[in-house]
């Protein structure tokens, strides 16, 4: 009877031991999901803030872009308004109302180099304008 006082001790032992490990395992693998979770919580939060830096990065460098744009844009409406203040309107309608030789005099006069003025109804030849530079010296190295 001692023997199977001693077996069934053992039996039971062995079975507690085995329950034991395998609460031990599941609360082992609870712990390892939990593990997980908050790992891949912490990427995308790192992925969320990364994206969001971004985005703030690029709005500001827009941002200086469209102000750029703006600033560059009201610099030449003020040099275009000089230009026509210095010039003035009356100058500028009779240059209009000049002859193209009147008109290469009078901005020739006034220090003003490549504008081209014309009403629209003439056209230009632009191959006789640029053999006028070539022959003229305007284009360095070329001959005709």
């Amino acid at each position: 009877m001692a023997s199977t006082g001693t077996a069934k001790a053992e039996a039971e032992a062995k079975a507690e031991y085995y329950e034991i490990e395998s609460t031990s395992d599941v609360e082992q693998a609870g712990l390892s999901v939990k593990a997980s979770n908050i790992e891949a919580a912490a990427g995308l939060e790192e992925e969320k803030a990364t994206q969001d830096a971004q985005l703030q990065y690029e709005n500001a460098v827009a941002q200086l872009d469209l102000n750029k744009s703006q600033k560059l844009a009201s610099i030449e409406t003020g040099k275009f308004k000089a230009l026509v203040d210095a010039i003035s309107p009356e100058t500028i309608k009779a240059i209009a109302r000049a002859g193209p030789e009147m008109q290469a005099k009078l901005l020739k006069g006034l220090g003003l180099k490549g504008y081209l003025m014309t009403d629209g109804n003439s056209p230009i030849n632009l191959f006789n304008a640029a053999k006028g530079m070539v022959s003229a010296g305007g284009m360095p190295g070329m001959s005709m």
